[in-house]
Parts: C-alpha cells; sequence; structure tokens
C-alpha cells in the first residue's frame, strides 16, 4: 500500500512494449502508465462511479503482484480532506 499526494494517469504506453501498465513514485505522487484502451475503460469507469483495478506488470508473466486499485468510497469523513 502506497500513499501519494497525487496520481498521474499516462495513457500512451504502448501495447507492444510487453507490459500491461506501470506504476512508479514521482516525488511525492504515483504515476500510472496505461495503455490508450485501459485509460477509455478508467474514464468510463471514473463516470459511473466504479472501482478500477489496473494491473501492473509485463504481459508473459503468470505471477503478476503489483495492482494499482482505485475505489470509491460511501464515508467522505475518513478520507483526505486537502
Amino acid at each position: 500500500v502506497t500513499g501519494a499526494s497525487f496520481v498521474v494517469f499516462n495513457g500512451a504506453l504502448k501495447i507492444s512494449s510487453g507490459v500491461l501498465a506501470k506504476s512508479s513514485i514521482v516525488e511525492d505522487g504515483l504515476m500510472v502508465q496505461i495503455t490508450p484502451e485501459t485509460m477509455e475503460n478508467l474514464r468510463q469507469a471514473l463516470r459511473d462511479k466504479k472501482d478500477f483495478k489496473i494491473t501492473c506488470g509485463k504481459t508473459d508473466k503468470g505471477d503478476v503482484k503489483e495492482y494499482v486499485d482505485i475505489c470509491w468510497v460511501e464515508d467522505e469523513g475518513k478520507t483526505n480532506k486537502g
């Protein structure tokens, strides 16, 4: 689990890169590089206020252990006010 001040989603990752998605720490935030198709699916999930899971790692690797989860919460009192 990583806490971040901001998240950047970059939808320019090429499918031919052999990677499903990549995440990296940038200053005090998180940058997630995803394919254009995943970006469109993420946008639709945000519009619909639905949870969304991004799997990171190589496409040919069966044991993927890194995920970026976008989760909607009902109790806003426990979330960051800033």
